[in-house]
């Protein structure tokens, strides 16, 4: 469990209000206003943005709730969302919607045809089998990691996070992600944050985590203890382009007890990895 305080928290029961808010918004699910007055919302854009409030709600939603998070007239939630209906992007079942069988066959399409995916994975099997722990492959989506391969070790660990989950930067490998964000970024990312609780119950302000972050970059791997789940410990290193750019993470996780206690040379193991994806690509 990994909690995230900022200086919003005494607001936040407000902002998640299924009400509308004040703003135009408010007045276009009332019946009284136009959609010319959301010009925060481009017409191309709305089917975009109910996709993501859909998404990141992670539950069916009322068309109400859609229409509110999305900003967007109900009118004109309800044609949006009967064409993403007509196209499978999104089902409904009674009154509630979600997204539909497409997005998952999309997600499917993506990894089969990621050149990064397919690079990865033959080199992932064989670190997994060398160190016989698990390791993953995460990208960065604008403030989040997003898991997209993974090798189990075997046994398997007993939680694994689902290919395609979104994770937090500031906990575990996603680390050396976040180490490699540039100032306006990180701002952003941490915007309004005061402190980081990890999952084994350590408390980080503001000042600790940057720090962390030029500790990532010094050293070239990011370490962590009950990061996201007690109990457990995980490696990271970046992956880099041929322009020295960090275009992933590569992670060894395991329980803490089946860690070697030689981590230098798991960190070692890593690295020669991440080259060799390197060196795979154009």
């Amino acid at each position: 469990m990994i909690t995230v305080a900022t200086a919003h928290d005494g607001a936040r029961a407000k902002d998640e209000s299924l009400a509308p808010s004040a703003g135009p918004a408010a007045a276009t699910l009332d019946g009284e206003g136009d959609d010319t007055q959301l010009s925060s919302v481009r017409s191309l854009d709305r089917p975009f943005v109910i996709l993501q409030v859909l998404r990141e709600h992670r539950a069916p939603m009322r068309l109400t709730e859609i229409a509110t998070a999305a900003q967007l007239h109900l009118a004109t939630t309800q044609r949006i969302i009967n064409l993403l209906i007509r196209y499978s992007y999104v089902e409904r079942d009674g009154l509630d919607y979600r997204l539909g069988v497409v997005s998952l066959l999309n997600g499917s399409a993506y990894l089969l045809t990621n050149r990064l995916v397919q690079m990865t994975e033959p080199v992932l099997i064989e670190l997994t089998a060398s160190t016989g722990l698990t390791s993953s492959m995460s990208v960065r989506h604008d403030l989040s990691a997003v898991l997209l391969l993974r090798v189990a070790s075997t046994p398997p660990l007993r939680f694994q996070l689902p290919v395609g989950e979104e994770m937090p930067l500031v906990v575990g490998g996603a680390r050396v992600l976040a180490a490699a964000l540039e100032a306006p970024d990180l701002d952003r990312l941490l915007e309004g944050v005061q402190t980081i609780q990890l999952a084994s119950g350590v408390v980080l302000d503001r000042t600790e985590f940057i720090a962390s972050l030029q500790q990532i970059r010094d050293r070239g791997y990011a370490f962590g203890q009950g990061q996201r789940e007690a109990g457990a410990m995980s490696i990271a290193v970046p992956v880099f382009d041929r322009e020295q750019r960090v275009v992933a993470a590569m992670q060894l996780s395991a329980l803490i007890e089946d860690i070697p206690v030689d981590v230098d040379a798991l960190v070692l193991e890593l690295k020669r990895a991440s080259g060799a994806v390197t060196r795979r690509m154009p």
